[in-house]
């Protein structure tokens, strides 16, 4: 060792870590400059590459083919789309991309790209909507994390009762070692992840904002905990705000990232019917908790129940079995408590069932009550006295009244 020159010392470096960089930073501009999920850029990016397509977006003006292409896919799903007006808006927004990455890496974030190591490769499911990019904050690995995981949503206006549930469900998880992926919103979000995490597993945030934006305001301290133990994740660069839209535009990622997705509750109209509809048309496993017929945070639970969309689940034992290995995740079935008859034969049994509670009977007329011959009867009421079942009267035979 001793013997090696300076430069033999060096860690080697990929051929190709210049070209990763330069697309790093063409993505990190492209995230400012289009909103997350726009289709229209996602097609630029995987017909052209991340820094043509930058190009196209700073000019303003895409080239003739890629406008043709898209002025025809408008044509035929018939949506209107103002392609000047949107590639307009997108170099009106053009940022140094240099400024982002550096703005980030001094906050201690990392921007992970397709391609990278840490890059979950589920996300590729999502086509044209594939984020450009995710900007992180946190210690754990998003691809490790996120290969054995599942998605808990449901109403921010939760009930007592599914925060619980919720709770209970992130915690039994992460008991078991699998993540939990949600969106650190009030009620169901926000137990799901504080159940994880005091299971100490690791549970990943997906915003709607940057990293830095703490929304709500009052999950401050939660996200911390997220941070040290898991993971805050957003399509947008630091500064970027929530919006109505980006809330729905964020929930693709959640279903995506999990290998499926639990409504806990969730109204007739509700955020979180909206990430089950991701998961559904991404053909990721579906579940809803039940609750309470008068409940109306329950209503879009049973409406996925009923139509046959969701899968009625009740604990983290019965998620894993979904989402887990044929065979090996197998949850318990539930059964009721085990009484001293259920041991008897079926004959004694019935002998059993022949006996009256009060007065008493007599063999013969047992006999006949449950269907067995005298000898039978005797034979069972001797075996039910001995085990304590039934005592002898003046009357006859009764139910021993200790039992």
């Amino acid at each position: 060792m001793g013997n090696l020159g300076r430069d033999e010392c060096r860690p080697e470096v990929p051929e190709d870590a210049g070209a990763r960089e330069e697309e790093r930073a063409a993505r990190a501009a492209i995230m400012r400059m289009a909103e997350a999920g726009d289709p229209v850029m996602g097609r630029l990016i995987a017909a052209h590459g991340p820094q043509d397509a930058l190009e196209q977006a700073r000019r303003g003006r895409l080239d003739p083919e890629s406008a043709r292409r898209e002025a025809e896919l408008a044509l035929t799903s018939r949506r209107r789309l103002d392609l000047a007006r949107l590639v307009a808006g997108w170099a009106a927004r053009y940022t140094d991309p240099g400024a982002l990455i550096a703005a980030g890496r001094e906050r201690g974030a990392r921007l992970v790209i397709p391609g990278d190591a840490e890059w979950p490769t589920q996300l590729d499911d999502l086509g044209d909507r594939r984020p450009f990019g995710l900007w992180l904050e946190g210690r754990a690995n998003l691809r490790f994390t996120c290969l054995r995981s599942v998605a808990i949503v449901g109403a921010r206006a939760a009930t007592a009762y599914g925060t619980t549930v919720a709770s209970d469900l992130g915690s039994g998880l992460g008991e078991r070692g699998w993540t939990l992926i949600s969106g650190g919103a009030y009620g169901i979000d926000g137990a799901a992840h504080r159940g994880a995490l005091a299971a100490g597993a690791a549970t990943v945030a997906v915003l709607a904002c940057g990293t830095d934006v703490c929304y709500p305001t009052a999950h401050e301290e939660l996200f911390g905990v997220v941070r040290s133990q898991g993971l805050m994740v957003s399509e947008w660069p630091l500064g970027v705000h929530p919006t109505r839209p980006r809330f729905l535009v964020r929930n693709r990622v959640i279903a995506a990232l999990s290998r499926g997705t639990v409504v806990v509750e969730a109204a007739a109209r509700s955020g979180a019917l909206n990430t089950a509809g991701h998961a559904a048309d991404l053909n990721r496993h579906l579940m809803a908790v039940p609750g309470p017929v008068t409940s109306e945070t329950s209503v879009g639970c049973h409406t996925l129940i009923r139509e046959g969309k969701a899968v009625c689940v009740t604990s983290a034992a019965e998620v894993i079995e979904l989402v887990g290995s044929i065979g090996a995740d197998l949850a318990p079935r539930a059964r009721g408590p085990v009484l001293p008859r259920d041991a008897l034969g079926e004959e004694t049994r019935r002998v059993l069932e022949a006996v009256p509670a009060r007065g008493g009977s007599g063999p013969a007329a047992i006999a006949v009550a449950a269907g067995v011959d005298l000898t039978t009867a005797l034979a069972c009421l001797g075996g039910l006295a001995a085990a304590g079942f039934v005592e002898q009267s003046d009357r006859g035979w009764r139910l021993r009244r200790s039992r």
